[in-house]
């Protein structure tokens, strides 16, 4: 009974070692595949929206209807380079950044 312990033990021997050799390339293949996966579920898309964004800033102009990062809303008064002057109701206006504006509204809704 004892020589078929021996036997199980260098056959499982032998199937460790050959499984150990081909262990390198598929390790390469799964960490290109975790990359190209990263590349388009999470680089892509948001560099897309601050491409987008990017062209909004550039497109404000004084008139526009605009909406903030934090929800207000209202129409551009005075624009320079790293700031706009929004008027949110009658004889009140508020200062923000430009990289604030989330969202420029069709002329008319307010």
């Amino acid at each position: 009974m004892s020589f078929f312990i021996n036997d199980a033990l260098a056959e499982s021997a032998a199937t460790t070692s050959t499984v150990s050799q081909g262990g390198g390339l598929s390790q390469i293949l799964i960490l290109v595949g975790f990359v190209v996966i990263f590349y388009l579920l999470l680089w892509r898309p948001q560099a897309k929206r601050a491409k987008e964004h990017r062209q909004l800033m550039g497109n404000l102009g004084i008139g526009d209807e605009v909406v903030t990062t934090g929800g207000i809303v209202g129409k551009i008064t005075v624009l320079k380079d790293a700031f706009i002057t929004v008027q949110i109701a009658e004889n009140v206006e508020i200062k923000i950044q430009k990289a604030a504006v989330s969202s420029i509204l069709p002329k008319g809704t307010l």
